[in-house]
């Protein structure tokens, strides 16, 4: 159990990684994607079984854009399926017309309706009924209309990082103060032997300072600034994919490429590769934009508050929605909340 915990708060992580590939791959043309391709786990998921809100499916505010589900899921061998929980959630919203993505990572332990049972953390969706009911689940508390899912389990974080040769990090002070416990503990259970860092300020960092950098929780702003730091890491291997060489390219996708598990088709992950390319991170946010701590029955949520709020903005702010409406589904699961928890504000 403790060495799955390790792992658990830098899936995220991982999941950048696949972003790093997608763009890396576009740089060195398709006769060379498609020799690569074939090392990704493919699985055909019925659309017609995903869930999505009869007003979203009626209107056109979601045009222009092509969402995708990222999600990292606690299992370390290679088994994608129901049972694993995905602690690493982000929606990877395209806007297709300027090529800019927002990525929105969406709290693990989000108090949401699972699709076709009760409230429930949002990670515990793809347990009870993998990306079907993971999708289903941000389709109906989120008014989305998410079809595609990347997945993929944290095996190969520190030698993903470490294929691209690291990434410039800012490290506070208050932050080195922390980190090097984390350093200590994923070189020991990686059998690693990443250097401590001695001093605060830029400095590049490898997979195992990476990740140690990603789990610092007990700095001021607890879990929401860890959260913060993951997408910061995020952010810094997006770009950095750009400056990938041949070599490296090549070793990082034979690391992660079995490690991942998708619905999009080869054909057509090849017809984005020309667009990848130009793809640039616009924002890349955590949701919901205000939450609150609840216990309920002994165990700790995180709810929205509120759901409805929450959403309206999310829709205003990432798919430029201005006059957004919530959908009736949305307006009860939110009462439903408030009704659990009495949080209006």
């Amino acid at each position: 159990m403790k060495n799955k915990l390790n792992y658990k708060k830098i899936l995220i992580i991982v999941v950048s990684i696949i972003l790093i590939i997608l763009l890396g791959l576009g740089v060195f043309g398709i006769f060379y994607i498609k020799s690569k391709l074939n090392k990704i786990n493919y699985v055909n998921i019925d659309p017609g079984k995903i869930e999505v809100n009869n007003e979203v499916k009626e209107e056109e505010g979601l045009e222009g854009y092509r969402t995708i589900a990222l999600l990292g899921i606690d299992s370390r061998k290679d088994d994608y399926g129901r049972g694993n929980r995905s602690d690493c959630i982000i929606l990877a919203a395209i806007n297709q017309d300027t090529k800019e993505v927002s990525l929105v990572s969406v709290y693990r332990d989000t108090y949401l309706k699972l699709t076709g049972r009760n409230l429930d953390k949002v990670n515990h969706a793809y347990s009870y009924g993998g990306p079907t009911l993971a999708l289903s689940t941000l389709n109906t508390n989120l008014d989305l209309d998410i079809k595609e899912f990347v997945t993929v389990n944290f095996e190969a974080v520190v030698e993903s990082v470490d294929a691209i040769d690291g990434i410039e990090l800012d490290i506070t002070n208050e932050e080195l103060k922390y980190i090097n416990p984390y350093i200590r503990e994923i070189n020991r259970v990686t059998k690693h032997s990443s250097k401590e860092l001695t001093e605060a300020g830029e400095q590049h960092v490898d997979g195992v300072q990476a990740l140690a950098y990603s789990r610092i929780r007990y700095t001021a702003g607890g879990d929401y600034k860890r959260t913060e730091r993951m997408r910061t890491v995020v952010m810094k291997a997006f770009e950095k994919a750009k400056t990938l060489n041949v070599k490296q390219l090549d070793e990082l996708t034979d690391i992660l490429l079995p490690k991942i598990y998708t619905n999009i088709e080869s054909k057509e992950i090849l017809s984005m590769i020309p667009e990848m390319v130009s793809y640039k991170v616009k924002e890349n946010i955590g949701w919901p934009y205000k939450t609150r701590g609840a216990t309920i029955g002994g165990i700790w949520y995180g709810p929205a508050i509120t759901l409805e709020s929450n959403v309206v903005k999310l829709h205003q702010e990432i798919y430029g929605q201005e006059d957004y409406t919530a959908s009736k589904t949305v307006k009860q699961i939110s009462n439903e909340i408030i009704r659990k928890t009495g949080y209006t504000q």
